[in-house]
């Protein structure tokens, strides 16, 4: 009876196969960090490169390298590192955030106005 039952780990493997599957074209990219760190990261053919990654190794940021030579980084310097309050900033304007803001503040009074505390 031990023969016939058959396990499979969850979730490690799919039971599907990749036979007649055509994978996105796809282009690699060569990053180094300051601690000498050299790494690859693949991406989307049809993606911007970013200037800058962070290593896996090390957590600095690492500059991308075309040709053997590091690519001028803009913006930011390399040593630099974005907080989470900057990312949101390069994705919605003050008055979006203040509009967003009252909302949720609104919400929470009305919520409170009710006596529920909590979502």
């Amino acid at each position: 009876m031990a023969e016939t039952m058959r396990g499979m780990r969850l979730g490690a493997q799919s039971l599907e196969n990749e036979s007649g599957v055509e994978f996105a074209k796809r282009q690699t990219a060569h990053f180094r960090c300051a601690a000498n760190h050299q790494f690859n990261v693949v991406f989307s053919l049809e993606a911007e490169l970013p200037q800058t990654w962070e290593c896996n190794q090390c957590a600095a940021i690492g500059i991308r390298e075309e040709a053997g030579v590091p690519v001028e980084v803009t913006g930011i310097s390399a040593d630099e590192k974005r907080s989470h309050y900057d990312m949101v900033l390069e994705r919605r304007s003050r008055e979006e955030l203040e509009e967003l803001l009252e909302e949720m503040l609104a919400q929470m009074r009305e919520r409170r106005a009710k006596g529920r505390l909590s979502a």
